[in-house]
């Protein structure tokens, strides 16, 4: 597994090359909108705009520069763009 970075919408955090971008994202306390996590929606739609991922196939039409969230899993630091500003939340940590 290789350490990562991922620029979201110019917010950077923390990642890797094996699990998909939505799930990294979802554990950096950052919320992109999805419905299906399959690739059939397009919700998680967003516009790679440096960087190169992995992309599974998906019934979900994409334009050239655009992938998929759900499907797609980051070979090297990548700088992605959504529509929207995805809500962030606070990541709590529970002390013993």
């Amino acid at each position: 597994m290789t350490r990562i970075t991922i620029d979201v919408n110019g917010v950077e955090v923390g990642g890797n090359t094996h699990q998909n971008l939505l799930e990294q994202l979802e554990n950096a306390g950052i919320q992109p909108e999805y419905q299906c996590r399959s690739g059939l929606c397009g919700a998680c739609r967003c516009k790679l705009n440096q960087g190169s991922v992995t992309q599974h196939d998906a019934m979900a039409f994409v334009m050239p520069g655009e992938i998929l969230a759900c499907q797609s899993a980051p070979q090297t630091n990548v700088s992605i763009v959504f529509d929207y500003q995805p809500a962030c939340m606070k990541k709590q940590v529970n002390e013993a």
